[in-house]
């Protein structure tokens, strides 16, 4: 069965939850607020499922994946751009997939603002999907309904991070289907859901918002906002990485444990990964508008002939070049000498602790070194 010795051997995924069919694997928060696997052993088959689809106990085979095609990608509607985190192009292969009956599976947020995997019908479910979600996203059933709707002979569309696309491989145990379709994308690491409802619950006083933009461009891409709010009213409002919780987030103090080393990111078996093309204005000056581009990897002919049918402005481009402005694409975060500490004042301090460890202040100074040599 399933055992989890080093949560640095552990992404996540949930694939063991999903396939056990003795439905004895259960989900646990630890202290940091990220799922695990614990299971209740007088109920195990030993029919060894769990540890067949593990994603981490059978990585990927083979080199590093390059892609066929690398490009700098906009969608032709700009309501539909700003709306999104970069170029919109999400938007558009769900709407294929839409158009021929098909559904689609993504990360959106829950009531209590919780990130989670759900899927749409509909045009008009495609809302909730659009734009990043900085937490690590709870999967609940997600591969059992991707199952379910390949049975059916359903087109579908699954993005996630690319452990997910590596989980959701490993349910299927490697069974081909020409009706699915599997976007990666680029993954910095996966934050503690549990640092965000924090942080959150310190802006809203514990009441959870009607709405969250954690990438609100109307300052432009690159230049993008949290803005947060509940029944109309803006409780915040900010650049976000002026807020603790993105600090914390891109100085990796609060990402899984299994993100520093994660064996996906360039081996990962999507059809196609998106991204943002940060340093647009240098190799596509003209898709330089500051209302955000994206990076599109086509790894196979079939996410090659779905992003052919797209209705959008596409120019080919460097894979070496994407790579050197968004290292995420292949490299994992390094894992931060000061993480443990962090932990130890987060579980004392709260919110508070993310002040402590983004703050470059005099007193924010000493407050690590206290906690680093804290019992």
């Amino acid at each position: 069965m399933i055992s989890i010795l080093d949560k640095h051997n552990c992404c996540g995924c949930q694939a063991c939850h999903e396939a056990c069919p003795a439905r004895c694997i259960t989900m646990v928060a630890d202290a940091e607020g990220f799922l695990y696997p614990e299971i209740q052993a007088a109920d195990c088959l030993e029919c060894h499922r769990c540890e067949q689809v593990c994603p981490q106990l059978n990585p990927p085979r083979g080199t590093d994946e390059r892609p066929l095609n690398c490009y700098a990608v906009q969608s032709k509607d700009t309501k539909t751009r700003l709306q999104s985190s970069s170029g919109g192009v999400f938007s558009l292969l769900a709407e294929a997939i839409l158009k021929q009956g098909g559904v689609v599976f993504g990360a959106r947020f829950d009531d209590n603002c919780t990130v989670y995997h759900s899927f749409t019908e509909t045009m008009e479910g495609l809302s909730p999907f659009r734009g990043s979600k900085y937490a690590q996203s709870d999967m609940r059933k997600a591969y059992t309904q991707v199952g379910r709707f390949l049975q059916q002979k359903r087109p579908v569309l699954f993005t996630g991070t690319p452990c997910q696309i590596a989980g959701l491989r490993g349910y299927l145990q490697g069974k081909k289907d020409e009706n699915l379709y599997l976007v990666s994308v680029v993954c910095h690491g996966v934050p503690s859901p549990k640092v965000w409802k924090t942080f959150l619950d310190n802006v809203t006083d514990g009441v959870p918002p009607t709405s969250v933009n954690m990438r609100d461009k109307e300052n432009g891409w690159s230049r993008y906002k949290m803005v947060i709010r509940r029944d109309g009213k803006t409780l915040q409002d900010i650049p976000a990485t002026d807020t603790p919780f993105m600090r914390a987030f891109l100085s990796n103090q609060i990402l899984r444990p299994a993100c520093y080393s994660c064996r996906f990111r360039s081996n990962h078996g999507s059809d196609l990964t998106l991204g943002d093309y940060w340093g647009i204005e240098k190799y596509h000056p003209n898709m330089s508008d500051n209302k955000g581009t994206s990076l599109i990897l086509a790894y196979t002919q079939k996410g090659q002939q779905l992003l052919a049918g797209l209705d959008l402005i596409r120019e080919e481009s460097r894979y070496e070049d994407a790579v050197r402005e968004n290292p995420s694409i292949i490299n994992a975060s390094p894992e931060p000498a000061g993480r443990a500490s962090f932990w130890k004042a987060f579980q004392r301090r709260g919110a508070d602790a993310l002040d402590i460890y983004t703050n470059d202040s005099y007193k924010a100074r000493i407050q690590r070194f206290w906690y680093r040599f804290r019992p």
